[in-house]
């Protein structure tokens, strides 16, 4: 286990301090604001942790209030909204200087027996052991900013290999525009047999690219371009169990974007093609 992924599951440790009231911390890096897939990571293992055992989350529905502070405790309220036979909801504000940063509904549900089918096809996708690493695939982008080399050079808790094109590729190369975005990832260890933490890290890895799927719509590419974005809100269905320490398909696309927003959706699939995870997301996209 890499030394992000061994801190990735620390800061998803939570602190509990009191009844339902919970407190996370972020990574000890130089950046603005707290990663939106951490904040949702975090508020989900919140609400599971006052659930009773036997009832897996099926949907949430998520909205990013404002930039969190990396530098601050993120404080997480959950308030119990329904304890029934079959499902449970959960209400999770998360909270620094006194103000909410974000806020997520989260629904649980034990396991029943139903009608079961799947309309949607796996795309095909090269092998990700035949494609390269994040950082193989950028170190040729990079130029001689000592700044960009340290953050692709980093170590990350999750490994994310492109099956079409980087957004800084299509910013270079119009031909390479795409609404269509593909990409594997996997956390490289054996994890616990937890159906929760497979989930949480799902959700913490769903907010890595949805939004580079707008940018490359439009031939757009963070540092490159005169672009500010942001992750406005989040939703995310779980059909059926996966494991993210095995290869899990993000088939991305960008049906829209206008009024300096655009929408991004995304559909995780099984090695096998089953289809375990849909995702929605509207982001804020400026220009200039």
């Amino acid at each position: 286990m890499n030394a992000a992924l061994k801190e990735l599951l620390d800061l998803l440790d939570l602190e509990q301090i009191e009844l339902d009231i919970f407190r996370g911390r972020s990574p000890e890096e130089r950046i603005q604001r707290v990663f939106g897939g951490q904040v949702a990571a975090q508020a989900l293992v919140a609400a599971g942790r006052t659930v009773p055992a036997g009832r897996q989350v099926h949907s949430l529905h998520a909205y990013f209030i404002r930039p969190g502070d990396p530098a601050v405790p993120i404080v997480y309220n959950v308030e119990r909204v329904r304890d029934g036979r079959s499902f449970t909801t959960r209400r999770v504000v998360a909270i620094q200087h006194g103000k909410a940063i974000f806020t997520m509904s989260a629904s649980f549900h034990i396991h029943e027996e139903g009608l079961h089918h799947q309309a949607a096809i796996m795309p095909a996708a090269a092998e990700p052991a035949t494609l390269p690493t994040f950082q193989e695939r950028m170190r040729p982008l990079l130029g001689e900013d000592p700044e960009w080399a340290d953050w692709v050079n980093r170590p990350r808790p999750v490994d994310v290999r492109y099956v079409d094109s980087l957004t800084w590729e299509a910013q270079r190369d119009p031909r390479l525009i795409s609404a269509e975005h593909n990409v594997w990832f996997r956390y490289d260890a054996e994890l616990p047999d937890d159906p929760l933490l497979h989930v949480v890290l799902a959700a913490y890895a769903s907010d890595y690219t949805l939004v580079d799927t707008v940018l490359l719509a439009h031939g757009l590419a963070w540092g490159v371009s005169d672009i500010t974005g942001a992750s406005l809100d989040h939703a995310m269905w779980f059909h059926a169990p996966l494991r993210v320490d095995d290869w899990v398909l993000y088939a991305q696309e960008s049906p829209w974007s206008g009024n300096a927003r655009g929408l991004a959706r995304g559909q995780m699939f099984t090695p096998a093609g089953d289809l375990a995870v849909s995702v929605v997301q509207e982001c804020m996209i400026r220009v200039g």
